[in-house]
């Protein structure tokens, strides 16, 4: 089998055995290479907690990218439904075998199964990924809030509570505010997103969001922004904002080396509405991000905020 990550081959080859040590360096390269903001984050952490960190973040790379490329055959008639299935039940038993100590040899896997023996990662976590990324396979809009919750949970605060039993904390209440910060999180990915998602013909605003601000589906797919949309994104806005808000309060729960990264994440990716509100509402036609120099500009008052008042 070849493990690769965006036409890189991977460290498991002739030259490069797949000892625990390649296995950690490839899982950083997939973290360099594909999340910016988050391999910044995460290079202020303590050395020791940054290898099962990088881990993490290529398993849950690796499995969505999969089923990114299984969206793509299933358009084009390369693949059926089933075969989506088995290769996503295929990732399960890889992932019961590591929990299991038996893990196959590939980079993800080694690296993988040296961190969940440092820290109790329960298998619940990764498996209800795998299934949060499968709903993107057969796509249903939601209908309620609470249905998108269950989303923004599976793809996204599943990753706050893994990082969480990395990052070491002092009151389990840090684990709800952990799940907190990953629903705002992916709450920002959907709204910088629905330019893109709507060229996909999907939209993952609630329905009953729209129905409320008299904004229908036919306009959101052509893209028209009007007075209705703008009381739209506001209203999804601020939800977002509610949740980072709340989950602030679970950092100072975390074990202090740890504040700061998760602190410099957050505020980073929360910038992101303020980048939404700068364009005008704009996200048919524009994306919303932030440079890397607004990125780096936070350091000095997340610094001060997490180590000065802590």
């Amino acid at each position: 089998m070849n493990y690769s990550y965006n036409g890189q081959t991977s460290v498991q080859n002739a030259e490069r055995p797949t000892t625990l040590q390649n296995s950690y360096n490839y899982c950083r390269q997939i973290s360099k290479h594909h999340a910016k903001t988050f391999y910044l984050a995460s290079l202020f952490l303590p050395k020791k907690q940054q290898n099962p960190i990088f881990a993490m973040y290529a398993l849950l790379r690796t499995v969505d990218d999969l089923v990114d490329l299984a969206e793509d055959k299933l358009t084009n008639g390369q693949i059926t439904r089933d075969e989506i299935n088995r290769l996503l039940e295929e990732w399960k038993i890889r992932l019961r075998n590591c929990y299991a100590g038996q893990p196959s040899d590939d980079p993800i896997m080694t690296a993988w199964h040296d961190t969940i023996q440092h820290y109790s990662i329960p298998l619940e976590l990764p498996l209800d990924l795998i299934d949060g990324v499968a709903m993107d396979i057969e796509f249903k809009p939601f209908e309620t809030f609470d249905d998108l919750y269950v989303y923004c949970y599976k793809v996204a605060s599943v990753v706050g509570l893994m990082t969480s039993e990395i990052f070491g904390y002092t009151n389990k209440d840090a684990l709800q505010h952990a799940i907190e910060l990953g629903i705002a999180m992916q709450l920002t990915n959907i709204l910088r997103d629905i330019g893109e998602d709507v060229d996909r013909n999907r939209i993952y605003l609630p329905l009953e969001d729209l129905r409320k601000f008299n904004y229908t589906e036919k306009e959101f797919m052509q893209k028209k922004i009007n007075a209705n949309f703008l009381e739209l994104m506001k209203f999804q806005i601020n939800r977002a904002r509610h949740y980072y808000r709340s989950s602030e309060k679970g950092i100072p729960m975390l074990e202090k080396n740890s504040r700061f990264a998760v602190m410099i994440s957050s505020l980073n990716y929360s910038n992101i509405l303020n980048a939404i509100e700068e364009n005008n509402y704009d996200v048919f036609s524009q994306r919303a991000y932030r440079s890397f120099y607004q990125k780096i500009s936070t350091i000095p008052y997340v610094w001060y905020k997490t180590m000065i008042t802590g």
